[in-house]
């Protein structure tokens, strides 16, 4: 299982849609570890729960086959390749900033961000709001988010969307079917395991609080981060953006620097979180900084599929989680959408040459379908001669 999961950790370019594709290609149609019903199951159930699917998708796959050690060792397999090239890359750029080089390159990787982001809002929009009221509910989230910034207000927002996707949308009822499992966790394993996810989303931040530890602080950040990114990856940009970048924080040149680097890597996007961890300006940072981040980032997703596994079925034919998860999904592309403009923009985009490096930019990710990896590669070096 861990070195299926490390082949693909270390190839795997293209974000989660990507992913899953070679998942597809490399454990059913060649290792046939499961059949294409089954693994369209497991994609549904995964895209229906909060947090990065395809990292959801080889967890659920390493579960079924293993059990828990095997969900581990597929996570971090998964997970190992890109998590050390953002940790390297991390340490690379607090030399660089001792030495007193940069500037423009990080000026081309936020300029890289922002068609990144551009392209996920605009990509996310088209698919999570295809009607008057999802399209309504997105921008209305973004008005909010933008006159409520901080993580609180994200939080609220979220939930507003599920309670307007309870109101005013309604999906039409679809059969489900619930994934072949090897090894199907228990009753009560799986309610053991929902409810520790529930109770550490609730009691991290009032322990962090009561404690005014530095560590347990950032595990919180990116627990609660990873809890609450629905519809993809990219949403966790606003969730962390608004607790972590602050005076004595991360600066945003640091934060979407790292963000940038982090299109350009294989595995998954949450991956970004051992950068966020190890550039933090306290201790605990560097290696131990990221491992906590990260951890924190993957938890949620580790405990929702171990639980919902047995009950997949029964949720996702309800037609009112349907309607509310759909509403959240809305609110999230406004709040990208939102976080699109504050800090992506207004700190990137801060001349006519960063501009037109965007636009170029997005021009070769989305119309010429040049990878993101030679976009950002492309916009560090547009920005070092430009900027």
């Amino acid at each position: 299982m861990f070195l299926a999961f490390l082949r693909l950790g270390v190839t795997s370019f293209g974000g989660p849609v990507a992913h899953l594709g070679y998942f597809r290609e490399d454990l059913v149609r060649r290792r046939r570890w499961l059949s294409e019903e089954s693994y369209a199951n497991l994609v549904a159930l995964c895209q229906f729960l909060p947090g990065p699917a395809s990292s959801q998708v080889g967890m659920a796959i390493g579960l079924m086959r293993a059990g828990p050690a095997g969900m581990a060792a597929a996570w971090l397999a998964f997970t190992l390749p890109s998590a050390l090239i953002m940790l390297g890359f991390a340490y690379g750029l607090m030399q660089a900033d001792a030495a007193g080089i940069g500037g423009g390159w990080l000026a081309g990787l936020k300029v890289a961000a922002a068609a990144i982001v551009a392209d996920a809002v605009l990509g996310m929009a088209k698919n999570l709001c295809p009607d008057r009221p999802r399209r309504s509910l997105a921008l209305l989230a973004a008005a909010l988010a933008a006159l409520m910034p901080g993580a609180f207000a994200q939080i609220l927002i979220i939930a507003g969307g599920a309670l307007a996707g309870l109101a005013v949308i309604r999906l039409d009822p679809a059969p489900v079917a619930e994934p072949a499992v090897r090894h199907l966790p228990g009753r009560v394993a799986s309610l053991v395991a929902f409810a520790l996810f529930a109770v550490l989303l609730a009691g991290l931040p009032l322990l962090a609080q009561a404690s005014a530890d530095a560590g347990i602080a950032l595990f919180d950040t990116l627990y609660r981060a990873g809890a609450l990114v629905f519809g993809g990856g990219h949403v966790v940009l606003p969730l962390i953006e608004a607790e972590l970048v602050r005076p004595g924080g991360l600066t945003q040149q640091v934060f979407l620097a790292g963000y940038g680097v982090a299109q350009a890597v294989p595995g998954p996007l949450f991956s970004f979180a051992a950068y966020v961890g190890a550039m933090m300006p306290t201790a605990p940072n560097g290696a131990l900084g990221g491992a906590i981040a990260l951890v924190g980032a993957f938890l949620p997703s580790a405990l929702l599929v171990y639980a919902a596994l047995r009950f997949w079925t029964r949720l996702a034919a309800d037609r009112r989680v349907r309607d509310a998860m759909a509403g959240v999904n809305a609110a999230v592309v406004g709040l990208l959408g939102a976080a699109f403009w504050d800090p992506v923009v207004t700190s990137s985009l801060t001349s006519g040459r960063a501009f037109a490096l965007a636009l170029l930019a997005y021009l070769a990710l989305v119309l010429w379908r040049v990878p993101a990896w030679a976009v950002v590669a492309g916009a560090a070096l547009g920005g070092a001669v430009l900027l």
